[in-house]
């Protein structure tokens, strides 16, 4: 099974939400279809299929976690010396060099990504184009309506 790159922060998220599925949505499923169960006649009793349904996703989502947490290698980027190489885990500031807006995003895990919070996937098309290059670079990104050039203006590792 290959590695799935995690930061500290999204592990620790993942694992929040293992605790809350274990602790709190597993339980509480389980006294969902007791309920049901003793309303009597199962075959046309709503309640308990959907409560069947939500204690599938909520095991299938424990696997999925555990699988993850498993594989998971774990990088703290605080601790990163990759010598202002984009990598993993870092904190990125570009400017566009059409528009001259600067945004920031910092490379992270496919659980992690969120967009909003300046949280890109690895694997998506600009952290890619910027992995590997350093502070000063022309990074291209194929984008939707063509090529865009971003000079990385600061590399940190937070």
């Amino acid at each position: 099974m290959p590695t799935i790159p995690l930061t500290k922060r999204g592990a620790d998220k993942l694992k929040e939400e293992l605790h809350r599925l274990k602790t709190v949505e597993r339980p509480a499923v389980i006294q969902a279809i007791a309920e049901a169960r003793a309303q009597g006649d199962l075959s046309e009793n709503a309640e308990y299929d959907a409560a069947k349904d939500r204690q599938g996703f909520i095991e299938g989502r424990i696997k999925e976690i555990e699988g993850k947490l498993a594989a998971a290698q774990i990088i703290d980027p605080a601790q990163l010396d990759a010598g202002g190489k984009v990598v993993f885990g870092a904190t990125v500031e570009l400017e566009d060099e059409a528009t001259g807006e600067t945004v920031t995003y910092q490379i992270v895990g496919e659980d992690e990504a969120d967009l909003k919070l300046g949280l890109i996937n690895v694997s998506s098309p600009i952290a890619r184009a910027l992995i590997g290059k350093e502070e000063g670079d022309i990074a291209e990104v194929q984008a939707p309506n063509g090529v865009r050039r971003y000079e990385i203006v600061a590399v940190r590792y937070e």
